[in-house]
């Protein structure tokens, strides 16, 4: 890299959007003439992440297997990868969901070891408007308290916090959770966004490209809690082949999300996030849940034909297997005697204790 790469972290609880933010900033950046580089990270491959923010026609790496944290030096590898492959002007990183402390354990190790390399931006965490709202009240937005303790110390430890989906809330309703969060970090810039419309999106860019003073905060965790949190869920990453004749694979996602966000309901599960992207050649359509079957949505087509790719990612309140048993049980459901199923990867797991390879106790000052 021979000048200076902006490098932005969107950090933020499971099911705050921030995959959908990416996808929708890296379009606006290169209609601008911008070279964009995508990392994306998880405990396992096959993330529907990657395969959508592939769509952009951006350079995409993926950190899989551990968190940015856990992994710093595949971090590094995958910065000066995706730098060198796309000449980037700016990589935007983002980091698994259920990870904090990353002030610590990334932002200061990064000043000290890449300053000569990049303009590191002030660290973004992305919330979603109503667990944020919850989670300001005491209360733990239907997560495990361990999990919700994660979601705080994300906001806690932020630079920047950028409230999402605000088309969801009205503009009083919105003012007020605003304030509301000034009140609780005044530390923090506070921003809101919707990557639907794309309102505050140009403006969130303007504040976090112009500056370049990061991770000014290191706050204390509670490892053991932390730990908790994240292994309260169970993780699945997969990918199955579908075939059939002539299928309309927008019914199909649409039957399989339905039925998954109801017997998340009869069973009262907590969701961190569920996410599913079905391809159709260079058509596709994707879904989230992110918690009751009320937040279900789906966007995008992927039309009719005979094969299709589905790649799942679900982050949930229970075991890793009860977790396989239930989307495995679903998927032959909606599928049975009209579409075959070859899964090509299919992993469950349940992440295991955070062990940083970095972890700093003061701000390094990057000018």
């Amino acid at each position: 890299m021979m000048n200076k790469t902006r490098l932005i972290m969107v950090g933020g609880f499971l099911g705050a959007g921030k995959t959908t933010l990416l996808y929708e900033t890296t379009k606006i950046l290169m209609k601008d003439g911008k070279r964009i580089g995508l990392i994306t990270n998880d405990q396992a491959s096959e993330l529907v992440d990657t395969a959508l923010l592939l769509q952009t026609n951006a350079k995409v790496a993926e950190v899989s297997g551990s968190c940015f944290c856990c992994n710093f030096n595949g971090f590094i590898e995958s910065i000066k990868q995706v730098g060198a492959e796309s000449q980037a002007d700016i990589i935007i990183a983002e980091p698994v969901g259920s990870c904090t402390d990353l002030s610590a354990t990334i932002m200061q190790p990064l000043k000290e070891q890449l300053n000569k390399d990049l303009i590191i931006s002030p660290l973004t965490v992305l919330a979603d408007p109503l667990r944020l709202a919850d989670i300001l009240d005491g209360r733990t937005a239907g997560l495990h308290p361990s999990a919700a303790y994660i979601f705080q110390k994300q906001l806690e430890e932020s630079d920047v916090i950028l409230i999402s989906k605000t088309d969801l809330l009205e503009n009083d309703e919105l003012e007020f959770l605003k304030e509301k969060v000034k009140l609780h970090y005044p530390d923090s810039q506070v921003l809101t966004v919707s990557s639907k419309t794309g309102e505050g999106i140009t403006e969130w860019l303007k504040l976090i490209t112009s500056g370049k003073k990061t991770g000014q905060k290191i706050v204390e965790v509670d490892y053991d809690t932390y730990a908790e949190g994240e292994a309260v869920l169970g993780w699945l990453n997969s990918s199955v082949n579908l075939k059939g004749n002539q299928v309309n694979w927008d019914e199909v996602v649409n039957n399989f999300l339905k039925e998954l966000s109801q017997q998340i309901d009869t069973l009262k599960i907590g969701v961190g996030h569920i996410k599913i992207i079905l391809e159709n050649g260079a058509k596709y359509v994707i879904g989230n849940i992110t918690g009751t079957s009320e937040t279900l949505s789906i966007r995008g087509t992927a039309g009719i034909s005979g094969e299709a790719q589905i790649i799942i990612n679900a982050r949930v309140g229970v075991s890793p297997e009860t977790l396989d048993e239930l989307v495995k049980e679903i998927l032959e459901k909606v599928t049975k005697d009209k579409i075959k199923i070859k899964i090509d990867a299919w992993k469950c797991l349940s992440p295991g204790y955070p062990n940083p390879t970095f972890r700093y106790a003061e701000v390094i000052d990057n000018g």
